[in-house]
């Protein structure tokens, strides 16, 4: 089972390395979803680990319809990623109209090359996400993060199952969204999905200001994101244990 932790700072991607992750997805704004990170920030964590650390290519927040100047933003951050050695990008474009941006998707892609491509969970909101997997395969993506349509990979486990049947091993299939240890064994049963992204971020109060504060209060009393390498250690148990479930598994006649 193939482990990625999605981490938006130093701190958690090195837990994540030590915890046992196969990879790091990098990014900035987690409640925003996920913006790319400055260039001193990928620059640090590039350096402190040794693990495939993917960096998210977005924006901005909100939709994943870009003007051409946005377009222009995501390739030259495409290019930085590439001049900063790391080994791969994410990335999604859509139309108005909930479709994947074949064009405009093709176009990053080609260019993240020779670095691999995750085309993330804009996908979910593709109203045809049998349509969708087409387009995003067309495309040259390595690999797919979705929910199954869903607002988590649980709700969506059905539509992962079929997605992993249609894709054929033409492009690899990431479940994301909700997972915890508690529920991946269940998941990986239901779906046949080998490969999982999550977050396991734990919320932190900043304790160094007055939680009462005006400015506390409107920023959520700075409350910021943290991956603990024990988190990631209880996750990869419950990943192994599924693969040597796999390889017992008796047959059937």
């Amino acid at each position: 089972m193939d482990l990625e932790i999605c981490v938006d700072s130093v701190e958690s991607a090195i837990a994540a390395a030590a915890g046992g992750a196969e990879r790091i997805e990098l990014c900035s704004a987690l409640s925003e979803g996920g913006i790319t990170p400055s260039t001193g920030l990928i620059r640090a964590v590039r350096a402190a680990v040794t693990i495939d650390v993917f960096v998210i290519i977005r924006p901005r927040g909100g939709d994943f319809v870009y003007s051409d100047r946005e377009f222009d933003i995501m390739r030259q951050d495409i290019v930085e990623a590439k001049a900063r050695g790391l080994n791969g990008v994410v990335l999604g474009v859509l139309t108005s109209d909930t479709a994947v941006d074949r064009p405009r998707t093709k176009i990053l892609i080609e260019l993240a090359r020779p670095l691999e491509v995750t085309f993330h969970r804009a996908f979910d909101v593709c109203e045809d996400v049998d349509r969708a997997l087409e387009d995003v395969i067309a495309c040259g993506a390595d690999r797919l993060l979705t929910s199954g349509g869903k607002s988590d990979a649980m709700r969506g486990a059905d539509k992962l199952a079929q997605l992993q049947s249609m894709a054929g091993g033409r492009i690899r299939i990431m479940a994301g969204g909700g997972i915890r240890a508690a529920n991946v064994r269940d998941l990986a049963r239901r779906t046949g999905i080998n490969a999982v992204h999550t977050s396991l971020n734990t919320k932190l109060k900043s304790t160094a200001y007055d939680g009462g504060a005006e400015l506390a209060t409107r920023q959520g009393g700075f409350t910021r994101f943290l991956v603990k390498e024990r988190d990631v250690r209880a996750f990869k148990s419950a990943l192994e244990t599924i693969a040597v479930e796999a390889k017992t598994a008796t047959p059937v006649q």
